[in-house]
């Protein structure tokens, strides 16, 4: 019988289920056997961080995709245009992909300078760039949001998933104000994998698609809304008591955590 070579196989296996992408899974295929006996088996506490990459403001972590499914994303606020710039272009140089939220006019303005390799999206201060697209066209991925005013943070969660090699289904504009506008496109996300509800005001949006479909809700409340709204506050706290059983709820504006948990639960399918 021949013999199975079971580093290979568990390099494939990774590549399969999305640990690893196709470009690192033929680099780790090229390479000696005796050079990483093992390359896919999960690193210990010991060795875990050995390839990250120290900046004098920053330590990269690369192989986190590897070890998640999501690559180091960076958070722009709070950082200066020329900070975001260098790490956005070490971790494009490291992985082939790099992602940066919530940028400053003025890192965008940098970004778009320094690393014409960039994707700029202006209206939600976000930016990214791949060099080896890896489209995973089996899976649905809905993205409603309640009003135009949030929609820079269905934006943000709608390009991440694009980023991953998910394709997002907006539905925009479709509040509990008008819920005729809601139900007239109920076919585009009932068979959906996960839907990701964006809204602000009293958040009421996901309690409702909950109701209609029994895939996976990530709700967003958003900082929309006027001063009892709190900033959020009081949507965040209508979806945290949702009458829908099951609906997850991340944190205020954060689209790219939503789109973060619909990836994480469809690699999990």
């Amino acid at each position: 019988m021949e013999k199975v070579d079971l580093r290979i196989v568990r390099i494939l296996d990774d590549y399969k289920n999305g640990r690893i992408t196709a470009s690192e899974a033929a680099r780790l295929l090229s390479e000696p056997a005796e050079k990483k006996a093992e390359p896919s088996a999960p690193m210990s506490t010991a060795t875990e961080g050995n390839n990250d990459i120290e900046l004098p403001d920053a330590v990269l972590d690369v192989e986190r995709e590897r070890r998640i499914g999501l690559p180091e994303v960076i958070y722009g606020a709070g950082k200066t245009p020329q900070q975001v710039c260098e790490i956005f272009a070490r971790l494009h140089a490291a992985n082939g992909k790099a992602l940066v939220t919530r940028c400053s006019e003025e890192t965008l303005n940098l970004l778009e300078k320094k690393c014409p390799q960039a994707n700029i999206n202006r209206g939600c201060g976000l930016a990214w760039a791949v060099s080896e697209i890896e489209l995973n066209p089996g899976a649905s991925v809905a993205i409603i949001a309640a009003g135009t005013s949030d929609f820079s943070v269905a934006e943000e969660a709608a390009l991440t998933l694009e980023f991953c090699g998910y394709t997002a289904e907006r539905i925009y504009d479709v509040g509990v104000a008008g819920i005729h506008r809601l139900m007239s496109r109920l076919p585009r996300f009932r068979n959906a994998d996960a839907v990701i509800v964006v809204a602000g005001m009293e958040g009421a949006l996901p309690s409702v698609v909950g109701g209609l479909v029994g895939c996976p809700i990530i709700a967003v409340p958003t900082s929309v809304g006027y001063g009892a709204s709190f900033n959020g506050l009081a949507a965040l706290l209508g979806m945290l008591n949702s009458c829908s059983a099951g609906v997850t709820v991340v944190n205020i504006d954060n689209g790219f955590g939503a789109a973060a948990a619909a990836v994480r639960i469809i690699k999990g399918l």
